[in-house]
């Protein structure tokens, strides 16, 4: 290149690097393969935790691959796209983020081999999206009709959502608990809004003490003590406004020049205020969940009014209030009629291991629940937490899409083989990166089986002559070490798990494979790149 006056021109900032070329992939593949490392091990019923410390000493113990990765603190930009295909799986479904990681790492680890003879990555990335589009037809003509009301069918997909993980110590508790919730939840036809089933954690008791409320639980306590503790029959107020003095919206200054003039002051003060309050007792409410503030004297007559009243709730816990009970969320305290109250067959302020916790259950028609987790310890909590967070999601999916697949393994043998079939036909560079892809399907199964301390690839074998002789459904039994129908099994996943794993981890590869040149500005002091070199010139352009 051209020099001007013998001098290089510096189009970047003094400490700024480049990585071109080989190099540039080289280090995006080392990258995306290290974090789909990280969470190869966890993959599957024998899959092994992780222990992550955090900066202030806080430690979580999961095998959950969205959050593995989320508590890890990643630098490099092609390790966080993979973190992104993780996240991504885990907003969409709820499951398989860990077994979208390990496709994608494994789609780069095959890329990676084809590069090595000249083959182009534009051609590679076309490729991985013919047989990503390809995979998805052959997943939609294996997957299974289910319908909502197959409680056994929900009840088996929850439970292999949440083997492998803590919560399998008390899976047929926790399976009839999802089910039932969701279910609750759940309208006849359309969406299922998984955010109204609420999961509160209290740490004590047993797991088996776990259990589903048919309404609303929060960890709040009642204003007053003399309040009521337990109400019957309750009629609701939900008012989102404060039942407190209100000040001006200017500032103002009153002069009272004697005592009399003072008392007369606070005197209107309590006058108002107990015109608030009278206006909720002749509403008919006996239950008011206040959104802001409660003043002392509201408090005062509220308890004479034996009024059981809550403050500061939350505006989710509001609007579950709302779905659970047939209230109406008031904005001010004058409009309100009977007509805007809900109702409960109970309102009720528990101690939960030495802590006050409301209860709003036996309501007509939920259609927003809560389920109360117990455990020994706060790792256990969370990880139980983590884990009812998959099986929700995974079964409000079921019911939304009503189609499911074998697990196991076995779509994803059923894919390499069928891909294989696919790639003949196409012919071209384009069949080498369909067959990588293909072989990449396979790194499921083998790390199943690696997991549980099998023979990879003498349990590959088992399924491949399996699935040729036309069994789509033949999977993996980590448990017994050998290749069983996974449908007879129980071991179920939705279809949506695999059609998003396989979408989202082919564009991640994809979008890596593309990448030639990484330019990093500097973030500190400059300190010029590797080589000594004080800055870019327009030679090395």
């Amino acid at each position: 290149m051209s020099q001007l006056t013998g001098q290089p021109i510096f189009i970047l900032k003094e400490g700024s690097s480049r990585t071109r070329g080989r190099d540039a992939q080289g280090s995006n593949f080392a990258a995306a393969k290290a974090v789909a490392g990280a969470v190869r091990t966890t993959l599957g019923p024998r899959g092994m935790d992780k222990m992550l410390v955090d900066s202030m000493g806080d430690v979580t113990i999961t095998n959950d691959g969205v959050t593995i990765l989320k508590e890890m603190d990643i630098e490099h930009p092609a390790a966080k796209m993979m973190v992104e295909v993780a996240k991504t799986q885990d907003d969409e479904v709820g499951d398989g983020t860990t077994t979208a990681v390990v496709i994608a790492g494994e789609l780069l680890k095959e890329a990676e081999d084809l590069i090595e003879q000249d083959i182009h990555p534009t051609v590679i990335a076309q490729g991985y999206r013919q047989a990503s589009e390809k995979a998805q037809e052959i997943l939609r003509s294996i997957a299974i009709d289910v319908k909502r009301s197959d409680k056994e069918m929900l009840r088996r997909i929850a439970a292999t959502a949440m083997t492998g993980k803590s919560a399998e110590m008390a899976r047929d508790v926790f399976t009839d608990l999802v089910v039932k919730a969701v279910s609750m939840v759940a309208d006849k036809e359309g969406p299922v809004d998984i955010n109204n089933v609420k999961v509160e954690k209290k740490v004590g008791g047993a797991i088996e003490d776990s259990e589903v409320i048919e309404g609303i639980v929060m960890d709040k306590e009642r204003v007053h003590p003399q309040m009521p503790r337990k109400v019957e029959n309750a009629k609701i107020l939900l008012l989102n406004a404060a039942l407190e003095f209100k000040k001006t919206e200017v500032n103002a200054e009153i002069k009272l020049t004697s005592p009399n003039q003072l008392q007369g002051y606070l005197d209107e003060e309590e006058r108002m205020i107990r015109s608030l309050v009278d206006k909720v007792a002749k509403s008919g409410a006996n239950v008011l969940f206040c959104q802001k503030g409660i003043d002392d004297i509201a408090q005062h007559f509220l308890t004479k009014a034996g009024i059981f009243a809550v403050r500061r709730v939350t505006k989710s816990d509001m609007e579950k209030l709302a779905r659970a009970t047939g209230a109406n969320i008031l904005n001010t305290i004058e409009a309100v009629t009977k007509a805007d109250l809900g109702s409960a067959g109970i309102v009720e302020e528990r101690r939960v291991k030495e802590e006050g916790m409301i209860y709003v259950e036996k309501c007509k028609n939920p259609k927003a629940v809560s389920i109360v987790l117990r455990g020994g310890t706060e790792h256990v909590v969370d990880e139980m937490e983590r884990a009812m967070h998959d099986a929700i999601r995974v079964v409000g999916v079921v019911m939304e899409d009503g189609k499911i697949v074998a697990g196991g393994g076995a779509p994803e043998v059923e894919l390499a083989m069928r891909l294989k079939e696919f790639a003949a036909t196409v012919g071209g560079r384009a069949q080498l990166a369909i067959e990588a892809f293909a072989n990449a399907m396979e790194i499921i199964p083998r790390t199943l089986a690696e997991n549980a301390g099998l023979d990879s690839i003498d349990m590959l074998v088992d399924l491949r002559s399996a699935h040729e002789k036309g069994k789509k459904n033949v999977g993996l039994d980590v448990i017994e070490g050998k290749t069983v129908d996974m449908l007879r099994k129980g071991v179920i996943e939705p279809l949506r798990v695999k059609t998003q794993a396989i979408s989202s981890s082919t564009e991640a590869a994809s979008m890596i494979l593309r990448i030639d040149d990484v330019i990093a500005s500097s973030k500190s002091a400059p300190m010029g790149p590797p080589g000594g070199q004080p800055g870019m010139g327009m030679e090395d352009m």
